[in-house]
């Protein structure tokens, strides 16, 4: 056996001893099973304006951008989406990429430097904490939402600095204090950058917003088109002179084929749908707060509900359970994580008719109660 085969095959091994092997499972274009396991929080990735407006956009425009969106795949489409991203959140600019991922990545790694200060929330995504590292910034980690440690880390230096929250949070489900920290972040010349991967759409125009944030220069605003929009792609939002430095500088942005014309598409028509049936985000406050109180947990601030496990071993094993009742959800296993506790992750969502729900309700109160 090779070095690299044996290496594989040790590292496949610690895996499956500690319980935290992955696989894959494709599913089927048609599945009965009800879905409480995706990011589709307001249930529009199959909303039929949606797909008809992915399904348009590809025979009008092809397949693909066919190339970056410096050369020639900047369609008319991507301007009229960042166009309407900006107004709906109350942002004067916007720029749309292929992921929320490569949103992330792009922003912090063309505003910081080995010249920057970066203070982190402990619990921020993976393409943030990717972003830092490609970023060769100054990190300082600080415990989760404390606003005291923030103002403590930006008053020990005197570096451009940025700081870094999700205004709802993925695994716990909480919210950032998004006006301590703007204020925090004002008094020393900071920036606040928001990922409203979880805000966007649950909470409206997203969580800045609704805090009266928006537009605000110091404030700038990261979001995926995957979740709430049903759709896929990702976009930063803040001021023109931003957007600017973004298109001559992130890596990320100008070295990527931009995003297709199908979910560009999409996740116009997935704003329009939002902006029509405002009823949608209070399906989901409501769905996530009856359920939590079913399940004996605290509600979250957007529509991820975790509920702790044991172990590894046996988060996988209830939500096998789960799967055999008709139930897809989710599961949080450490690195995922940020406290080490395995969970499992309930995403609501308001396409799932009534009578789906109180079933799915049925089969989670039955399987937390066997396995938690």
């Amino acid at each position: 056996m090779s070095t690299w085969s044996a290496w594989l095959a040790q590292q496949a091994a610690v895996r499956e001893e500690s319980g935290l092997r992955r696989v894959l499972r494709p599913r089927p274009a048609a599945d009965a099973t009800i879905d409480l396991a995706g990011n589709d929080y307001l249930g529009l990735s199959r909303d039929p304006v949606v797909t008809a407006a992915a399904a348009d956009a590809a025979l009008m425009w092809g397949a693909g951008a066919g190339a970056s969106r410096l050369v020639t795949g900047t369609l008319r489409l991507h301007e009229t989406l960042e166009t309407e991203l900006a107004a709906y959140t109350g942002q004067p600019a916007a720029l749309v990429m292929s992921t929320g991922y490569h949103a992330n990545l792009a922003l912090v790694t063309a505003l910081a430097d080995r010249d920057t200060l970066v203070v982190s929330d402990a619990h921020i995504h993976a393409s943030l904490v990717d972003a830092v590292r490609l970023s060769r910034a100054e990190l300082v980690v600080v415990p989760h939402s404390d606003v005291a440690a923030v103002s403590a880390a930006l008053a020990g230096s005197d570096k451009r600095a940025l700081v870094l929250a999700e205004s709802v949070y993925s695994v716990l489900g909480d919210e950032a204090p998004l006006v301590e920290l703007a204020e925090v972040c004002a008094a020393h010349g900071a920036m606040l950058v928001v990922d409203e991967a979880h805000g966007l759409g649950v909470h409206g125009p997203g969580l800045v917003h609704e805090r009266g944030l928006a537009g605000q220069e110091h404030v700038v605003v990261t979001m995926t088109l995957s979740k709430s929009l049903g759709s896929q792609g990702g976009a930063v939002l803040g001021p023109p002179a931003l957007v600017e430095h973004l298109v001559n500088k992130a890596r990320p942005f100008i070295f990527d084929t931009a995003l297709a014309p199908a979910p560009t598409a999409a996740a116009l028509a997935a704003l329009g749908v939002l902006r029509a049936r405002p009823e949608l985000p209070a399906v989901v406050r409501r769905r996530v707060v009856d359920l939590a109180a079913a399940l004996g947990v605290e509600p979250p601030a957007g529509a991820v509900l975790s509920v702790p496990m044991p172990s590894p071993q046996v988060a996988v094993a209830a939500q096998a359970a789960a799967l055999e009742h008709g139930l897809r959800v989710g599961c949080f296993r450490p690195p995922s994580v940020p406290d080490g506790i395995s969970r499992l992750r309930i995403t609501v969502n308001a396409g799932v008719d009534d009578d789906a729900w109180e079933r799915a309700t049925e089969i989670l109160v039955a399987v937390v109660k066997e396995h938690a």
